[in-house]
């Protein structure tokens, strides 16, 4: 059972990353805001995963703020501690590389990462797969979005053996995403 001292500091990312993010918007029709993003990887690792570990829940809340936000690593530190630093800057891509290499990379890094480093990873990789195939970014055609679930594939692979109930998720997700793609293909 978890204590009122971490309801509390999970209840602090949470704070933390949606100031954070406060002005950005997802790249859906609808623009969301972004908060969702993090909020539904955390949500995700929790009730599917049964992951109950707290720098897990952090990292998986404040996964986005180092990579896309003035957010620093020290500041991560400061605020949440070194674990969640760790964890946060397994996870982070570095925008100073070109889209391609940071790709790539994601795939390489991914049998190397941590446990909780995948967790979150993965977890990120299921919301994305949703969004994705759900509610897709306006200007993508259904090419990118086909290789997008084919690279998340490439990731996930890196992933296999940290948690069976998230990996069985993203099965289900990447299927589903599939056929729907391919039927909206063929209209």
């Amino acid at each position: 059972m978890a204590s009122v001292s971490d309801f509390t500091k999970l209840l602090k990312a949470i704070h933390f990353a949606a100031l954070k993010h406060r002005d950005q918007r997802r790249k859906d029709v609808e623009a969301s805001p972004y908060i969702n993003h993090p909020i539904e990887v955390a949500e995700t690792i929790a009730r599917v995963g049964q992951v109950t570990d707290l720098v897990v829940l952090q990292s998986a809340i404040l996964h986005d703020t180092v990579e896309d936000t003035l957010t620093t690593p020290e500041e991560i530190e400061e605020h949440f501690g070194l674990e969640v630093r760790r964890v946060v800057e397994e996870v982070t891509d570095d925008k100073s590389l070109p889209k391609a290499t940071r790709k790539q990379l994601q795939i390489d890094h991914a049998p190397h990462l941590s446990t909780r480093a995948q967790l979150v990873k993965l977890a990120d990789k299921i919301s994305n797969v949703r969004a994705v195939t759900e509610t897709p970014p306006a200007d993508w055609p259904l090419e990118r979005r086909v290789a997008y679930l084919d690279w998340t594939e490439n990731v996930v692979a890196g992933l296999r053996g940290c948690n069976a109930p998230l990996e069985n998720l993203y099965d289900q997700l990447l299927s589903q995403g599939r056929a729907a793609l391919s039927i909206q293909g063929k209209i």
